[in-house]
């Protein structure tokens, strides 16, 4: 399999690096460009880039991807993956490739598109979801089914667990299905847009949880207990779960449901302070 990878946040280089344990490197990686994080303003690389270099796969990162289509093209590659790349690759580019190019998605799609399909899952409460191989178009996660598969949501899943799982079962997937013969006589099939639906990228906001709440889910309400639970379940890691107690700011970082059905808070970040068991 001849193919450039098109990925650049955490998922994007869990699914790199399993492909890379199946021997299979692709030709070059292209990722979004290196960008200011922390409050410090730190210019840093994506995570895939970081793989990448380390392997020694070249590495592309346009602001819009046809400034490199010469460059891709030069490649001649049979096809192209991509996952977490967030950004719409323009149809030219997408074409470039002898066999399509095509997407892996941690959801059931057509449920989930967008920029949090495995937080969303986890607030929702979903029992399952899966991972979604299809072919991209120029539409968010819009593109036919090539292949699909379900994945139970065990109770403990947190996000980033859940986004390991998903991202492992879709390189398998990817490489069950996607021998040389199989894309030639692929079968894809379109999405039920009646089914679709669409996720947001959460901010920090979408983190708060008011402290009343918080006492009330230790005290006596196991609806409030579940729902803080999902909560830091699916947003503890990024943008986190937050409150203010006595006027500072306090971070819930793992949180779980005493047999009663209550919250217990077992971690916790204060502000100024290390994080502490509780």
């Amino acid at each position: 399999m001849n193919y450039i990878f098109f990925g650049s946040y955490e998922f994007a280089k869990i699914v790199l690096e399993r492909f890379i344990e199946y021997g299979k490197l692709p030709l070059a990686v292209v990722c979004n460009p290196d960008k200011p994080v922390g409050r410090k303003k730190v210019i840093t690389p994506p995570p895939v880039k970081k793989l990448a270099e380390h392997y020694k796969i070249p590495v592309f990162q346009p602001e819009n991807a046809i400034e490199i289509k010469k460059e891709l093209g030069a490649l001649s590659p049979e096809i192209m993956i991509v996952a977490a790349y967030a950004k719409i690759i323009p149809q030219d580019i997408l074409d470039i490739p002898k066999f399509g190019t095509f997407g892996i998605h941690p959801s059931l799609l057509p449920l989930y598109r967008g920029a949090s399909p495995i937080q969303t899952a986890i607030l929702d409460g979903r029992e399952k979801t899966g991972t979604t191989i299809f072919k991209v178009d120029r539409l968010i996660d819009h593109g036919p089914i090539l292949s699909q598969k379900e994945l139970p949501v065990e109770p403990t899943d947190t996000y980033l667990s859940l986004e390991k799982k998903l991202a492992h079962l879709g390189v398998d997937l990817f490489i069950e299905k996607l021998s040389e013969t199989e894309i030639k006589e692929t079968y894809l099939t379109e999405q039920d847009e009646k089914r679709a639906t669409l996720t947001k990228k959460f901010k920090t906001e979408d983190g708060f949880v008011d402290y009343k709440d918080i006492e009330s889910a230790q005290k006596d309400n196991k609806a409030l207990s579940i729902e803080i639970e999902k909560r830091v379940r699916s947003l503890g890691h990024e943008p986190g779960v937050w409150t203010i107690r006595d006027g500072k700011r306090m971070k819930l970082l793992q949180v779980s449901l005493i047999p009663d059905g209550l919250l217990h808070i077992k971690k916790i970040h204060i502000e100024g302070k290390k994080p502490q068991n509780v």
